[in-house]
């Protein structure tokens, strides 16, 4: 049975459809109200003069299906398989970076971290948070005032003494024994989570119950903290009150489009503020159809996503508008409307948004340079970073089968490299080929360093490397008490940057961000540069164990040939006349003679082997 007749023998019913090549991988995933009907129109006469169709039925060698009860349940299967299959044929949506939530973990201790992905591991998330660094912001905030922390540090075993967290009032140390009780511990996690869901009357009500405690027991420096603390809640409630009564939330679309190369802008308003701004790249839309387009991006923007906002501004109608604003609705628990503006404030805040859909398009494609501030922003981003870095500090190990090893640093500060900052390491305590251990006596030679003289960390601490590199130089972070530092590696030929804490939830960016070419230029530079400085150590041992041999050649003179020559190979090739220019006439002749000695005993070795 060939497609035609298959197509026409599917049930009209609703579900989803999938067409398959010759080895099963699926290549398209649709839905509908009616297969057979919805299936057989990709053989009219209109459907098969369109390339992308053509394409597609020439591959495919099976249609597949699955019935679902109503057309609700086939969209969002049909999103779930998209996701699942990601089929060639289907609009995906490239960034899959989601807005970032709390979570609160489910431990004996529970911990707050920033994450942009929800798993079923018994957690609670709260969020998602507009912008980015909001979320950093607020578990800061839980840091510094509930002391609940946001560490590395295993907590189910005890530890002798706190870290530095502790010291600075950020953490009641559960890790130590004797530093705070369960049922503290228990109060602090319960205060928190009354902050994450906004019950702050309830918070407020707790607190002040504490602090006339605490004042009733004499505990006066407590009740003042508990007193501040309660004010600010207070202040950030009325703030939440204020900025709800300005208007509406709102995500505005726009795109700009030179197919195959299409560029999306996404402007979020909440309470009638922009408060941030996402941007989508596709390279393949060759056949690029703006309401079948807008349509496959809002379902797989919304469908997973925990919050949809009460109005979302497309350019183009599309046909699932009506259906999708039925599930979102159902699934906010209001009212959702997606309208195309045609008049007004709202067509001006399109048109502005195409603006930046067209500015995007042209930093991405046009190869445009984005100015440090730009950069700095989207690296925050792209990584979950907590704040812009303005300095990163990158190391690479370099070394042959584990001898001459060495290592570099290399500085990046205010959007250019500052070699004024590159340090060099030679390796010490490693005995053969373990960049693991290598990595681990660099980054505590590099930041013990930094914590003697009182000098501040750098934003972003990159490695060249894998996972066991990151793993190595978090270690050695810890062990000299540094915690919650920004670290992150990236791995060669794969391309995919690991930020420490988010190892589960690996960066890989697209071949045209500019985040993903500033971290490969930044990585680049610390390997030339650790390349450059383990050569000229080889070049040097190999120049000095050679001259040694040579009577009367000391570490002087071995000293400014190798600083003249650079090499033993243009030693052994310099003419006396300018070795004697350099060491003298003496120790030219010698070192003439020796060369031509072992030149003379290299032929007579070889007509005795033949």
């Amino acid at each position: 049975m060939d497609l035609r007749e298959k197509a026409g023998s599917l049930p009209l019913l609703p579900g989803v459809y999938l067409y398959k090549d010759s080895h099963g991988t699926v290549l398209y995933v649709g839905k509908a109200k009616s297969l057979r009907h919805r299936v057989r129109s990709y053989f009219s006469e209109d459907k098969l003069g369109d390339i992308k169709t053509g394409s597609l039925l020439s591959e495919a060698t099976d249609i597949d299906y699955i019935l679902v009860d109503n057309e609700k349940e086939a969209l969002a299967l049909e999103n779930n398989l998209i996701k699942q299959w990601k089929p060639r044929f289907n609009i995906l949506l490239r960034d899959d970076k989601t807005y970032p939530y709390i979570k609160l973990t489910n431990e004996k201790f529970p911990r707050v971290y920033v994450t942009r992905r929800l798993k079923k591991d018994g957690s609670s998330y709260f969020g998602p948070y507009f912008p980015g660094n909001l979320a950093h912001r607020l578990v800061h905030f839980i840091n510094r005032h509930f002391k609940v922390p946001s560490c590395s540090v295993d907590l189910g075993r005890r530890h002798t003494h706190p870290c530095l967290e502790y010291h600075i009032h950020r953490c009641l140390g559960p890790c130590v024994e004797g530093l705070t009780t369960a049922e503290e511990y228990a109060e602090a996690v319960r205060n928190v989570r009354l902050f994450l869901e906004g019950r702050h009357r309830d918070l407020t009500r707790e607190l002040r119950k504490r602090m006339e405690a605490a004042a009733g027991a004499m505990r006066f420096e407590e009740a003042a903290s508990l007193r501040d603390l309660i004010a600010t809640v207070e202040e950030m409630e009325q703030k939440q009150k204020m900025a709800a009564a300005e208007g509406e939330d709102i995500d505005i679309y726009a795109f700009y489009a030179e197919p195959p190369l299409v560029a999306v802008n996404l402007f979020h308003l909440r309470n009638g503020r922009t408060v941030d701004r996402r941007e989508f790249f596709w390279e393949d839309q060759s056949d690029f159809d703006p309401p079948e387009f807008f349509s496959a991006l809002l379902k797989q923007v919304y469908l997973d996503q925990q919050y949809v906002p009460g109005l979302i501004h497309v350019p183009v109608e599309f046909e699932d508008r009506e259906l999708l604003e039925e599930i979102l609705s159902e699934k906010r628990g209001r009212r959702v409307e997606i309208h195309t503006p045609q008049r007004g404030r709202k067509k001006a805040m399109l048109g502005l948004v195409e603006t930046n859909a067209k500015s995007s398009f042209d930093q991405r494609f046009r190869v445009l340079k984005p100015s440090s501030k730009a950069i700095q922003g989207a690296l925050e981003e792209a990584l979950n970073l907590p704040r812009a870095p303005k300095r990163i500090e990158c190391f690479d190990i370099s070394h042959i089968q584990g001898t001459d090893k060495v290592a570099s640093m290399v500085v990046w500060e205010d959007g250019r490299m500052k070699k004024s900052g590159y340090r060099k390491f030679i390796i010490r305590s490693v005995i053969g080929n373990d960049d693991f251990a290598s990595m681990r006596e660099v980054v505590t030679r590099r930041y013990t360093r930094l914590k003697e003289n009182d000098q501040p960390m750098p934003d972003l601490v990159l490695i060249d490397g894998g996972l066991g590199q990151l793993h190595a130089a978090a270690e050695a972070l810890e062990a000299i008490g540094i915690i919650n530092q920004p670290l992150a590696a990236i791995a060669k030929r794969e391309e995919i940057i690991y930020v420490f804490g988010q190892e589960h939830e690996p960066v890989k960016l697209d071949r045209f961000s500019p985040v993903l070419h500033l971290v490969q230029s930044i990585r680049d530079e610390a390997h030339r540069f650790a390349v450059t400085f383990h050569r000229t150590r080889r070049n040097a041992a190999r120049l000095t164990s050679e001259l040694a041999e040579i009577k009367g050649v000391g570490p002087a003179t071995m000293g400014k040939l190798l600083r003249h020559f650079g090499s033993t190979e243009r030693v052994r090739q310099a003419t006396e006349h300018e070795l004697r220019s350099v060491v003298g006439r003496t120790a030219a002749r010698r070192i003439t003679a020796y060369y031509a000695q072992s030149v003379t005993s290299d032929v007579t070795q070889f007509k005795v082997l033949q």
